[in-house]
């Protein structure tokens, strides 16, 4: 990868024009995974310089910006506290601190890479995306949205009573997940997300009283696919084990 020219705008309204004026021009985050690419970038645009890598509470919420790292998300307290240890959990075997230390919230919910563990965790919550063009969109519509070339400036996680639990499985301790669930159990819903199908993870949401049987006909079949890390079969079989376990530990109903 080249990179032709290397500017650290001083607002977002530079980064933007700056982004938008070639197709080719390419917002620098933790490049751990940019960097991997084969190509040349005429402009690459850091955004370091704008304060978006802070994690501010307020009395609803927190907003966190997109140069945070993983690794300040998995080891902050407060998303812990409100989340019952659900980044930690979820974040802790993302190849490796270093990385963790590099790779930032931006950079990876932007791309909604199919095997992000990090999509599926913020889907259950309740969480907007803010993007400097676009504004405020739900996550669960932002994982469903076409690419733009836009900025990410931030998330917003709002307090709410969970209980949660994340599930993965992986070929070795520190690799891409063969599929992931996050699940949320709310005051009236369970929220569950499904990811590394391997397509982009996606949500569903069944009442408290549901049976696991329901769930699993409910997210079906079709949904999963092969590819180098897993056939289509065992994914399936992961989904209908991962819901059983779910189930068992969140003391929802396992039998009709």
């Amino acid at each position: 990868m080249q990179i032709l020219q290397y500017v650290k705008p001083k607002s977002l309204e530079e980064a933007y024009t700056l982004l938008t004026k070639n197709k080719n021009n390419q917002i620098i985050a933790g490049m751990m995974w940019l960097k991997m690419q084969e190509r040349s970038i005429p402009t690459g645009i850091d955004l370091s310089d704008l304060g978006l890598d802070q994690i501010k509470e307020d009395e609803h919420g927190f907003a966190i910006g997109a140069m945070t790292t993983l690794r300040e998300l998995e080891v902050h307290p407060g998303l812990n506290a409100l989340t019952n240890g659900l980044f930690q959990s979820a974040f802790q075997d993302i190849v490796g601190v270093q990385f963790r230390n590099m790779a930032t919230l931006g950079g990876s919910l932007y791309s909604r890479f199919g095997f992000s563990d990090i999509l599926s965790v913020l889907l259950v919550l309740d969480c907007d995306v803010y993007l400097y063009h676009a504004g405020k969109v739900n996550i669960k519509d932002y994982a469903q949205m076409k690419y733009e070339r836009d900025i990410l400036t931030h998330i917003y996680i709002r307090k709410e009573q969970l209980e949660t639990l994340f599930l993965c499985m992986r070929k070795s301790a520190t690799d891409i997940s063969t599929l992931n669930m996050a699940i949320a159990k709310t005051k009236d819903a369970y929220r569950i997300s499904i990811g590394a199908r391997p397509k982009r993870a996606m949500r569903f949401d069944f009442p408290l009283d549901c049976d696991v049987e329901t769930m699993k006909q409910s997210i079906c079949d079709d949904l999963f696919a092969d590819n180098m890390r897993g056939s289509k079969a065992y994914r399936i079989a992961l989904k209908n084990a991962f819901l059983e376990k779910a189930m068992k530990q969140l003391g929802g109903c396992v039998c009709r």
